[in-house]
């Protein structure tokens, strides 16, 4: 009786390369490291996904899914950067995949030429809608305000992650994050 392909092994490869990411970075995210990590085989992979690539564009691709899905529950612009930076801290090796990888792999030429487009619901299309429903006006009257967020967002992110600011001043930065959402809000809607 021939073999029954897994249903499930394309969420297998992927999960196996999102703990591989995790221990090791790029340089552990082998095609035969995933193949191995996830059960399988190599050409298995390969029928999956032609590429290395490929796979990080599907991580990419889920991360950005986590932090969108995370964000669409929060009653508030304040608690959608609360929720951003939360998804940042608790998952650090995947917030800095999406920033270390994602313009190569979908915004560079070569990623463009090949016809690859980023799918899902963007976060700032969300934070517009937020935005929109706390302050009113058109979406498009927040463009500056979405990227000075997203900056303070990312940057605390970051600040965080990589322990520019010490883990025994986290609590009192974060401090300074929510009181400068909550500043850059107010003075917009002045």
């Amino acid at each position: 009786m021939p073999r029954q392909p897994d249903p499930d092994l394309e969420s297998k490869i992927l999960d196996a390369a999102q703990k591989l990411w995790k221990k090791g970075g790029t340089k552990a995210l082998t095609m035969r490291a995933v193949a191995k990590a996830a059960g399988t085989n190599t050409p298995s992979v390969y029928r999956r996904f032609r590429s290395r690539e490929d796979i990080l564009r599907r991580l990419l691709q889920r991360i950005r899914r986590a932090i969108a899905a995370q964000m669409e529950g929060a009653s508030s612009p304040e608690e959608g950067c609360e929720r951003y930076l939360d998804y940042a801290l608790s998952h650090p090796h995947e917030y800095e995949l999406l920033f270390q990888q994602e313009y190569e792999l979908f915004h560079s030429a070569c990623s463009i030429r090949a016809g690859v487009k980023l799918t899902g619901r963007p976060t700032r299309q969300i934070m517009r809608q937020k935005l929109t429903e706390k302050f009113g006006r058109s979406p498009d009257n927040y463009a500056r305000l979405l990227t000075a967020l997203w900056m303070l967002v990312h940057g605390a992110a970051m600040l965080l992650i990589a322990k520019t600011i010490l883990p025994k001043d986290a609590a009192a930065a974060r401090a300074v994050f929510t009181a400068s959402v909550a500043t850059l809000l107010r003075e917009a809607h002045a």
